[in-house]
């Protein structure tokens, strides 16, 4: 792995290094909620000052929030594996996390999907494929990389995607679940999304501040999936709601009970 400082990465790029830093922060905390001791090495060996500035700033619940979120995928992604010991495990737009090194069973097949430049910026930052680890550098709209994983034998069980969909219009992710859905018909996807009051909190924030994206799809309803036919919601979390410390202490929880429910992780069988 090259070392990045901040003078060799760009603006997007020390973006997507903010997570890597967040999960390292918090598996080096007392009691922490991960343990992800390659992104603790991995910043370690990287000069971004500003990116580990900007992590830092990040609000204690605002991480914690993250660090559950994220957590909450692991989980379904080891169960997935636990119950298909021979299958393959896709991670769409996987950006610069380090998941498959957590979760990794020593049998699972595993593609991290994303952009070329995000693919070659994690071979430059994370490190290259292995033997079971294989990078897709494509648009993950771009049907080609279905091709390219049933071609290799192992059929997908799970179908991960964080922080992916919400940027993304509705027409574009039905698209998308609903090809899955008739290509891959025995696996499952799990997903993140806003509720359509806090993606408004969050465009609103872009606007004012002008730092940020703007998001374009949210979910009112875990179920709303299920209308689009073939599609069963088997599960569904929310960060908000766990019981842990940092978030019920977090004040906007307690005033704004909708918030509760503002974000979730959603599980559904294909």
């Amino acid at each position: 792995m090259n070392g990045a400082t901040d003078q060799n990465l760009s603006d997007v790029e020390k973006t997507l290094l903010i997570p890597l830093y967040v999960r390292a922060m918090e598996s080096q905390r007392p009691g922490g909620l991960i343990k992800d001791e390659m992104a603790e090495a991995l910043i370690h060996r990287l000069d971004s000052g500003s990116v580990q500035k900007t992590a830092a700033l990040t609000e204690d619940s605002g991480r914690a929030v993250m660090i559950l979120k994220g957590r909450e995928f692991d989980r379904i992604a080891r169960d997935s594996m636990a119950r298909h010991p021979d299958a393959a495990i896709v991670h769409l737009g996987c950006g610069l996390d380090t998941r498959f090194e957590r979760v990794d069973d020593g049998r699972v097949e595993w593609y991290d999907l994303d952009l070329p430049d995000v693919v070659e910026l994690r071979r430059r930052v994370v490190g290259g494929e292995g033997a079971r680890h294989h990078f897709l550098a494509c648009s993950v709209l771009d049907p080609v990389w279905m091709d390219t994983v049933s071609a290799k034998g192992k059929p997908p069980s799970l179908f991960l995607a964080e922080g992916l969909f919400m940027y993304f219009e509705e027409a574009q992710v039905r698209s998308l679940v609903l090809t899955l859905h008739g290509r891959f018909p025995d696996a499952e996807l799990v997903f993140d999304a806003f509720s359509p009051f806090l993606l408004r909190m969050h465009n609103n924030k872009v606007d004012r501040t002008g730092i940020g994206a703007h998001l374009h799809w949210a979910l009112k309803d875990g179920r709303e999936l299920e209308r689009w036919g073939g599609i069963r919601l088997l599960h569904e979390y929310f960060p908000y709601r766990c019981p842990e410390p940092r978030i019920r202490r977090f004040p906007i929880v307690l005033l704004l009970p909708l918030l509760a429910q503002s974000l979730g992780v959603f599980h559904y069988q294909l």
